[in-house]
């Protein structure tokens, strides 16, 4: 099955035939995805609203955590912080950022503590999460899993109208909100 990316690409060469791409149809979701990056030190929110297909960024927020905060204070913060946007903002979906691959297990810990306080306060309200990494954030945004940030960085002001590119925790945030989006949609023939 050819991609539309592919179809293009074959198009743009100049084959001389036009290709007839499928139409995308959304799975009909409108409302408001958090995005979360998570870390301990410097974990990203986004909150980004859907109608009619168009893309509103609402809030976003780089969580910068002091070193002299011990570990349990951080997850608290990223806890209550998570809260907060949650109890703020009519959310209805929660996309978060999965832990990548490190060889230090000490990291993974780490990561996966600061996912764990903000899934935990998702969790409280009940809401459907979905975990990507970011190679899959990467390509529903820019199309492309090799993305630099700058890159997607880009993609968002574009798809979110904003006026100058995200800080990086940020921006990863809310490309990870609309990954959210674009996971739902069908290819339709």
């Amino acid at each position: 099955m050819n991609s539309r990316r592919n179809l293009w690409t074959k198009h743009l060469k100049g084959n001389g035939q036009l290709v007839k791409t499928p139409i995308v149809k959304n799975a009909n979701f409108e409302g408001i995805i958090l995005g979360i990056d998570p870390s301990l030190r410097g974990s990203g929110f986004a909150v980004v609203e859907v109608r009619q297909g168009q893309f509103k960024l609402l809030d976003s927020l780089t969580l910068k955590l002091s070193p002299k905060l011990d570990f349990v204070e951080c997850l608290g913060e990223l806890f209550l912080t998570t809260q907060r946007f949650l109890e703020t903002f009519a959310v209805k979906a929660v996309s978060v950022e999965s832990t990548i691959y490190v060889q230090n297990s000490k990291t993974v810990h780490i990561l996966g503590s600061a996912r764990g306080a903000c899934l935990a306060a998702v969790a409280l309200k009940n809401l459907p999460v979905k975990e990507f990494p970011p190679l899959r954030i990467k390509k529903s945004v820019v199309g492309v899993g090799q993305a630099t940030k700058e890159q997607v960085g880009k993609m968002l002001v574009q798809l979110l109208h904003l006026p100058a590119c995200l800080p990086p925790d940020e921006s990863d945030a809310a490309a990870t909100a609309l990954c959210y989006f674009f996971s739902l949609k069908s290819l339709i023939h």
